[in-house]
């Protein structure tokens, strides 16, 4: 049992090169995030333009995804991680240059997000496919929940970050994720071995063959479309700026802790998961954290307290952790080998379309019916799709274990 402890992961040096690469990745990327939504509201003063950061990312994302799942399953995947964060580290120099040249449209920040989705929708099926590759089946959940509790002390600590350093202006924040991406870029580099599968028969012709898959797998649909439609109405997040300056009258770092505290509250449910994994009653489990997701939500947005707002919402990203570990488990280990890109992709669909087009809608929700009862119709929201889930997946909501799911 020695061999499964979370911390004995770390010897094995490809994983903890991956995850300090991801780690540097996803800082440098929620440091980017609070900086553009801070610097797009104060340009606009806007809920509608704060929406127009999700669907910029989103759109080129959807685009761009299943070629993304193709390509993993063809070609050497750190290559492509290489390449793509390459593109981020371009994305931040041109934001950098951007702020430095006191420019006063918002239309140059929307196209840097649209090369960002775009880089995105092709790391996403090879970052994800990879891992399957570095670990072992039985590590497997905890190295999800490892990859995850780093994503989401990332998340911690990059909007605090950013929003401290972007009261020195923007160009600080831009110019910080720059080094933190070429760090990401030499920690890539360091992975060894060629992370390939060698299938000839993978061609143009099977680009769809990650959809069908899905599709004739209930228990994966049920899964990501929960995660997709829950959080596509529960995306409050994105209100962030609005909450912080005029619910809750706060300033930029108020709003750096604010988006930081989901993250607190899933890193340290992720942090638990890696030395005690979920073992009985794992579909119940997922459904009811989903239904706690909604109800944090709907608490959030009542809340005009800034230390009780900043719990509600670590309530709810603890309980989006567990449903997220659950779920990026059981598309793995019920996938082959040859196809995890294709699958991934399809998966990253699913999350792009619940964050970042869950931005877009909370942006019009709000613009047509003010801040806090957008947020609250989006919780409920939330409940009613994990009332509806429940029946039209009943088999998702009996899995008792992941290894049952396993050897099937």
């Amino acid at each position: 049992m020695n061999n499964l402890h979370g911390w004995s992961l770390f010897r094995n040096r490809n994983f903890a090169m991956f995850l300090a690469a991801r780690f540097c990745a996803s800082l440098a990327s929620m440091m980017l995030g609070v900086a553009i939504g801070w610097q797009v509201y104060a340009m606009t003063r806007s809920t509608f333009a704060l929406g127009m950061v999700g669907l910029a990312q989103f759109l080129p994302a959807l685009a761009f995804a299943l070629p993304g799942g193709l390509v993993a399953d063809k070609i050497d995947r750190r290559l492509i991680i290489l390449t793509v964060l390459g593109g981020e580290l371009l994305a931040a120099a041109a934001l950098l240059v951007l702020s430095l040249s006191s420019y006063g449209s918002v239309y140059p920040i929307f196209a840097v997000l649209v090369l960002l989705g775009t880089g995105r929708s092709f790391v996403a099926p090879a970052s994800q496919s990879l891992l399957p590759f570095i670990v072992t089946a039985e590590e497997f959940p905890r190295a999800v929940a490892w990859h995850s509790t780093a994503f989401q002390c990332a998340t911690i600590v990059g909007p605090a970050l950013g929003g401290f350093i972007y009261a020195a202006g923007p160009s600080w924040v831009y110019g910080a994720a720059s080094l933190l991406l070429m760090g990401s870029v030499l920690f890539t580099f360091l992975i060894r071995g060629q992370w390939r599968i060698h299938s000839a028969s993978v061609g143009l012709q099977d680009i769809f063959t990650g959809v069908t898959f899905v599709f004739a797998h209930k228990n994966i649909l049920g899964a990501i479309s929960l995660d997709l439609f829950a959080v596509l109405f529960g995306g409050a997040t994105a209100l962030l700026p609005v909450f912080a300056t005029e619910i809750l009258h706060t300033g930029p770092w108020g709003l750096g802790l604010l988006r930081s505290a989901p993250a607190a509250g899933a890193a340290l449910v992720a942090l638990w998961l890696t030395h005690h994994p979920l073992s009985k009653n794992i579909g119940k489990k997922m459904f009811y954290c989903v239904a706690l997701f909604g109800l944090s939500t709907i608490a959030f947005a009542l809340s005009t307290n800034f230390f009780l707002s900043a719990f509600f919402l670590a309530v709810l990203g603890g309980a989006d952790m567990i449903s997220v570990v659950i779920r990026q488990t059981l598309v793995q280990i019920s996938t082959p080998n040859e196809m995890r890109g294709r699958v991934s992709a399809v998966n990253a669909i699913f999350i792009g379309a619940s964050n970042e087009l869950g931005e877009f809608e909370s942006g019009v929700t709000a613009s047509l019916f003010g801040t806090v009862p957008a947020a609250v119709l989006g919780g409920m929201g939330t409940l009613l799709v994990v009332a509806l889930w429940a029946w039209l997946f009943p088999s998702l909501r009996k899995i008792d274990t992941l290894k049952h799911e396993l050897a099937a």
